[in-house]
């Protein structure tokens, strides 16, 4: 009875931390996301029957991750999927990427529920962990710009230089046209008045004359 108790939390220590580690892969995976929101919406019970050592896990699917638990949730009579394999079937599975290793497991339930368990754990991988926290810790995995990509960027600005510059000489040529436009306007505008000021005096003198004849 002892062992039996100390086997079960052994287990449940091993279930926190894996369960530890698929929320994180969870954060950092968009991909393994968008695989499990399906099983997370229709709150997927998936039952892990392993052999070698023999052990019982159930994965529920839910939106704040994948819970781990040595026994079936209460509110469920059976689980939605099982699977039937060897530990290092299992193992082999999950850190492998390769859709190969998941189809030799043998699992049990609806197919769409089969296949949607398929497609997570194809996706989940330790390959897949590793490089998504590289990625995280390099800055989002943002990629360094290849030298045509600088020799096109530099390219790019220096079209845009030349551009400006055309626009600012076609401004400035313009303002010159306007000055000398403005500059005509005015002397034409003297030269009016200096007009108008002669004819009205020579009106003037003209009345004079009259008037004194």
């Amino acid at each position: 009875m002892k062992r039996s108790t100390l086997s079960h939390s052994f287990l449940n220590i091993i279930l926190v931390f894996i369960e530890s580690a698929l929320t994180l892969l969870l954060r950092l995976d968009p991909e393994l996301r968008k695989a499990a929101y399906p099983l997370a919406k229709q709150g997927t019970v998936l039952c892990l029957r392993l052999y070698l050592p023999h052990v019982q896990i159930f994965a529920t699917f839910s939106y704040r991750g994948v819970l781990l638990d040595a026994n079936l949730p209460a509110d469920r009579s059976e689980p939605d999927v099982i699977i039937n394999a060897y530990s290092i079937q299992v193992l082999n599975a999950l850190t492998s990427h390769d859709s190969e290793a998941t189809e030799k497991l043998q699992m049990r339930g609806e197919l769409t529920q089969v296949q949607l368990v398929k497609q997570f754990i194809t996706q989940l991988g330790l390959g897949s962990l590793i490089q998504s926290i590289i990625k995280k810790f390099k800055g989002g995995g943002k990629k360094k710009p290849t030298s045509a990509e600088t020799e096109e960027k530099k390219n790019d600005y220096k079209l845009r230089i030349a551009e400006q510059q055309t626009q600012i000489s076609t401004l400035t040529t313009k303002n010159r046209e306007l000055e000398t436009t403005v500059k005509e306007l005015q002397s034409k505008q003297k030269a009016l008045t200096i007009t108008a000021i002669v004819a009205a005096l020579i009106a003037i003198a003209a009345i004079v004359a009259l008037l004194m004849n």
